[in-house]
C-alpha cells in the first residue's frame, strides 16, 4: 500500500495552491492533555505497532514538523503561522453518546476496537475510553461539552 510521505504532501498542497492562496489545517496535537490526544494515546495501546517507516499523521500537529515540511516545499517561515486553538464537542446528549460516535466512526478508535476484539480486550478499551469522555466533559451528566486543543496552521503561498 502506498502512503504519501509528509514532505510530498506539503509539496503537493503548495503546488496546487495559487500564489497568495492559503492552506489552512487543523491538526490534533500529540501528547496534548485534552480529549483527542488522550483518545489517540489510549487507542494506540490496543493496536499493533505500525509498520517500519510509518510516519504518524499526528506529526502534523507538531509545529516544528509543519514548518520543516512547508519550508522544504519552498514556503518562507514568515508565511507559516501556527497557533493553538480549541474545538468544543457540544451535544445535548450525554458524553457516552459522543463516545459511541467515536467508536463507530473515528478511524483510530475503530481500529483499536477491531484489534481489542481479536484479543478479548474490547470491554477494557470501551471502559477506558468511556471514562475519558466522562472525565473531560464540562457539562452535566446529561449533556456534552468537551474541549479539545488542536494546532491551527495557516500557510500562505508566496
Amino acid at each position: 500500500m502506498f502512503a504519501p510521505r509528509p514532505f510530498d504532501v506539503a509539496k503537493e498542497m503548495v503546488r496546487v495552491t495559487r500564489s497568495g492562496g492559503r492552506i489552512v489545517m487543523g491538526n490534533w496535537i500529540p501528547g496534548d492533555p485534552t480529549l483527542i490526544a488522550q483518545v489517540l494515546k489510549t487507542s494506540a495501546a490496543y493496536t499493533p505497532p505500525p509498520p517500519e517507516g510509518f510516519i504518524s499523521p499526528v506529526t502534523w500537529g507538531v509545529e516544528d514538523r509543519v514548518r520543516e515540511r512547508f519550508g522544504a516545499a519552498g514556503v518562507p517561515t514568515e508565511m507559516i503561522v501556527c497557533e493553538r486553538a480549541t474545538y468544543v464537542f457540544r451535544s445535548p446528549s450525554p458524553p457516552r453518546e459522543l463516545f459511541i460516535t467515536f467508536k463507530q466512526f473515528y478511524g483510530p478508535t475503530m481500529n483499536a476496537f477491531e484489534a481489542a476484539s481479536r484479543d478479548g480486550r474490547a470491554d477494557q478499551l470501551a471502559a477506558e475510553l468511556s471514562q475519558l469522555f466522562e472525565k473531560y466533559n464540562l457539562a452535566g451528566a446529561d449533556r456534552t461539552e468537551i474541549p479539545a486543543t488542536f494546532l491551527k496552521v495557516t500557510v500562505t503561498k508566496p
